[in-house]
């Protein structure tokens, strides 16, 4: 795992940088984001030519990151975990959900990347913090990143290996040139930065030249053993309906394993570009995913076909589920800086967008009414990540779920329902939520057989 003392000190440029010497020597790596991320994962994935896979604790439960960590690893392979925030931040008091709680977990020795600035000896005091707060994890070396000078790597590096009594493995001079552009929720995607390749070219460069490769190669050999029982993999059902996914720059958040579990439900995906395509396929459902909406109102509200498309797919009954960005624009009109931008107008409020985050951060939910999506009483752990909030009509619609932490739509509410509908600033992750993937393919293979007169079979 590369983690680090807290968020923004340069793990993802390690992680890329390292990623890269590794493929570029011909080696094969499995990569993982540990908590609710979609933007690092792309990164990922354009590095190793293969999916990265979230493991989250608090959403996924301990059982389940573990299961998903060794059936997406191989002995064949190199795997990868980057942590998020600071390696000891998390939820719980006691640390469990935190990158230092699946460190302890996997069993995965840590490479700490610090940031260097404005320090000097006391980096070693930070080392020794993260060493001895629990969960205690084997912390086997540090990156020194940003540095100012030579006096200051040599006066960190001194203090570090003589107090922590673990090696320093790279120092990496202050580079403005290796940053990658960040928004209001984090780093810029892939779709939306034309020199991706080049950034992580340039830091598989820079980590060649300031740290030692060889022995940070050296730690994936010093995991231990995971004792685990046999993994079956999931066997794909044959598709009998098709489902729409809205897949484009402005739509591009969808864990791996929902889509997966789809078609191991028996869907077959039916991939849509909401900035280009004038119309929608013949599909018996719809997913409407996250991403920035807000960065591509011009093409999408620009698209009227497509959008009346979804409106008359809504009130036809089609099932469809939509999350953040799909809610956006299912919306009657969106207003960005300034401007009003027309949209599906499906639900009777218009979204705007605010200055501070609206919801940021982990849901816990309640089911207040039974809907063909969940069941009344159920309980769903999800996570939001919006500075949009809705005006207008909203307090007239249906809600599926109370919320007991973060905001929702309404700050109480969340998940509209209108028909076979449900839009909500929720994310949801399948292995969390097994039944969430059955539900849609059977609602989607009950419209089926209402507009065809057959059955999905």
């Amino acid at each position: 795992m590369i983690s680090a003392p807290h968020k923004s000190s340069g793990k993802t440029l390690v992680s890329l940088g390292v990623m890269y010497n590794l493929v570029q020597d011909g080696l094969s790596v499995n990569s993982f984001k540990k908590g609710p991320d979609y933007i690092d994962p792309m990164w990922h994935r354009l590095v190793t030519g293969s999916q990265c896979r979230n493991l989250d604790p608090f959403l996924m439960g301990a059982g389940n990151c573990l299961h998903s960590f060794i059936s997406n690893s191989d002995e064949k392979s190199f795997s990868l975990i980057e942590g998020n925030h600071g390696l000891h931040d998390g939820m719980d008091v006691d640390g469990a959900d935190s990158s230092a709680g699946l460190a302890e977990l996997l069993e995965t020795p840590v490479l700490l990347v610090i940031d260097s600035q404005k320090m000097n000896r006391g980096a070693a005091a930070v080392v020794k913090g993260m060493q001895s707060m629990p969960p205690k994890v084997r912390i086997e070396g540090v990156i020194l990143n940003r540095l100012q000078g030579v006096r200051q790597e040599e006066k960190q590096r001194s203090a570090i290996e003589r107090f922590c009594g673990i090696p320093v493995l790279g120092a990496i001079p202050k580079d403005s040139a290796l940053a990658i552009t960040e928004r209001q929720l984090g780093l810029t995607t892939v779709g939306e930065t034309s020199d991706a390749k080049t950034i992580i070219r340039n830091a598989g460069e820079k980590i060649a030249g300031c740290c030692d490769l060889q022995a940070i190669r050296s730690l994936f050999s010093q995991a231990s053993p995971l004792k685990t029982s046999c993994v079956n993999a999931e066997k794909k059902a044959m598709a009998s309906v098709s489902i729409g996914v809205f897949r484009d720059p402005a739509f591009c958040f969808y864990y791996p394993e929902n889509l997966e579990a789809l078609e191991e439900n028996g869907a077959e995906l039916v991939f849509i570009n909401a900035l280009e395509d004038a119309s929608l396929p013949d599909v018996d459902g719809l997913y409407l995913g996250g991403g920035f909406p807000e960065s591509f109102l011009h093409e999408l509200s620009g698209n009227q076909s497509l959008l009346r498309d979804v409106k008359a797919a809504v009130r036809s009954d089609t099932p469809l589920y939509a999350e953040c960005g799909g809610l956006i624009y299912l919306c009657r009109a969106a207003r960005y800086e300034g401007r009003t931008y027309p949209l599906a107008d499906v639900l009777p409020f218009e979204m705007r967008f605010q200055r501070k985050p609206v919801g940021h951060g982990y849901l816990d939910m309640k089911s207040v009414c039974d809907s063909p999506w969940f069941t009344k009483g159920e309980r769903i752990k999800a996570h939001e990540f919006h500075y949009s909030k809705p005006f207008g009509s909203g307090e007239m619609i249906a809600y599926q779920f109370e919320v007991q932490r973060g905001f929702g739509v309404t700050g109480k509410r969340d998940g509209a329902l209108t028909a076979n509908l449900f839009a909500s600033f929720a994310h949801l992750h399948a292995i969390a939520n097994p039944g969430w993937a059955r539900k849609f393919v059977s609602l989607a293979s009950e419209y089926k057989y209402k507009v065809h007169g057959r059955c999905a079979v």
